[in-house]
């Protein structure tokens, strides 16, 4: 892929970056809109909860403060509505300024020319150190004209979400339940299924479990444990039908089907499992950084413990989401639209307002093991967050995959499993070739 910048560029940058230089502690810049005088309006476009929306707000405006001379149109999406305004959107012309992008949506856009090349401004501005990002949320957003994880830097993490197990202490306690390890590996599948049959119980008498002991155990996260895949991103093959595969995931439709431990699919039809959990009728669930604000105000107290290991490995997997900001080649203020993307990326102080209201993991290593681990709020556990990224999370599946069609179909249909509609063994048998024909047909052009 062809370089955005040249040579006059890099002079026109290192001018302004000079003037800008001593009025924070970074080398980023309104631009030569600054120098005029001029006030200029950046879009920027992202998803999330309506606690997300408000930190964002709030910190947005902390950039305009530092930027007197840029004011962000800030639109807040639905997740469930994002990609496809995005794509709506892009397709019209009129992306936006900065937006989220990230896995498939990253690749897609990356792979059709869509997004400013990012590592020419890096590479002029003292804002970055990569040595105190994560590389495991830089590296998602890296392109080298034909692979996703490597070469320049056309994206900014937003973050790096680590997917981390969290549990009810007050229904610990009250089943007089030993809480899970806080060693990673030590805690194993079958001792999370005795702590979960002991936590699963009827309360209101009615012949009706109304107090799940776990919800929401991904998938993923037994079968990369187990020592198994889905697929390779390089051949195409699907790799559900292998014995390992097939036991990871029987172990979790057991949970709900056999053991009764989880609810089932039509329970989560009625009252999904996040509902169940804040409302204290599930012992142990799943959640991410950004959930502290909303975890922050439940009635019970809450902490954080490893996800189980696989018996036969002794292995913990969990996935590592990231979300990340991209800016349009066709921007008409890229040097702005760096401004703002890195400001809300790398920037200490834009970091630090979203470590204190709840957001996020810093994406800034040194403010990540100090400051974050000694935030005097829940979870107590907050070395669970940094285990995952340095340790046993992995970026979320279909990262790499521009086209997601195999996912879908895998998603959809394991419902066959869920329900107990098929056996995992069949199963498997039927989707592999499916699997196999879309994934190839989107990827392997």
């Amino acid at each position: 892929m062809k370089r955005v910048r040249n040579g006059l560029f890099v002079l026109v940058l290192s001018a302004f970056l000079f003037v800008a230089g001593c009025s924070s502690n970074s080398s980023n810049s309104g631009g030569e809109s600054e120098k005029k005088g001029e006030t200029i309006e950046l879009s920027f476009m992202g998803h999330g909860n309506p606690d997300e929306k408000k930190i964002f707000q709030s910190v947005i405006k902390s950039f305009e403060e530092k930027y007197p001379n840029v004011k962000v149109k800030y639109t807040s999406v639905p997740p469930a509505e994002y990609s496809q305004k995005l794509s709506t959107l892009i397709a019209s012309g009129k992306q936006p300024d900065v937006y989220y992008a990230a896995g498939p949506e990253f690749a897609r856009f990356a792979g059709a020319d869509q997004l400013l090349n990012l590592q020419t401004y890096l590479d002029q501005t003292d804002i970055f150190n990569p040595d105190n990002v994560w590389d495991q949320a830089l590296d998602r957003y890296r392109y080298n004209g034909s692979t996703v994880g490597e070469g320049d830097l056309y994206g900014l993490p937003k973050d790096v979400g680590p997917w981390a197990m969290v549990y009810n202490k007050d229904l610990f306690d009250e089943a007089g339940v030993e809480y899970p390890s806080k060693e990673v590996g030590e805690w194993t599948w079958n001792d999370m299924l005795d702590a979960a049959l002991k936590l699963t119980k009827d309360t209101k008498g009615d012949g009706k479990t109304d107090q799940f002991g776990i919800a929401g155990f991904p998938l993923e996260n037994a079968v990369w444990g187990n020592g198994a895949d889905f697929i390779d991103y390089d051949t195409g093959e699907a790799k559900i039908d292998t014995p390992e595969f097939i036991e990871a995931m029987q172990f979790v439709a057991d949970l709900s089907q056999k053991h009764k431990v989880s609810p089932s699919q039509e329970a989560e039809e009625a009252q999904n499992s996040y509902t169940r959990f804040v409302s204290g009728g599930v012992a142990m669930f799943a959640m991410g950084p950004w959930d502290q604000p909303s975890f922050w105000e439940l009635p019970f107290g809450w902490d954080l413990a490893p996800w189980p290991a696989s018996p036969n490995t002794g292995e913990t997997a969990t996935w590592l989401g990231s979300m990340g900001f991209v800016i349009s080649k066709k921007t008409e203020h890229p040097d702005e639209a760096f401004a703002l993307a890195s400001y809300l990326s790398l920037d200490e102080d834009g970091q630090r307002q979203f470590m204190e209201l709840g957001q996020q993991v810093p994406n800034l290593k040194s403010l990540a093991e100090d400051e974050f681990l000694n935030m005097d709020q829940a979870p107590e556990n907050r070395q669970e967050f940094i285990n995952i990224i340095e340790d046993y999370g992995k970026p979320n599946n279909g990262w790499r995959s521009p086209d997601v069609q195999w996912l879908d179909y895998f998603n959809q249909e394991a419902a066959k499993v869920w329900n107990g509609e098929m056996s995992v063994e069949d199963w498997v048998k039927q989707a592999k070739p499916k699997m196999e024909e879309l994934y190839k047909k989107g990827n392997l052009k």
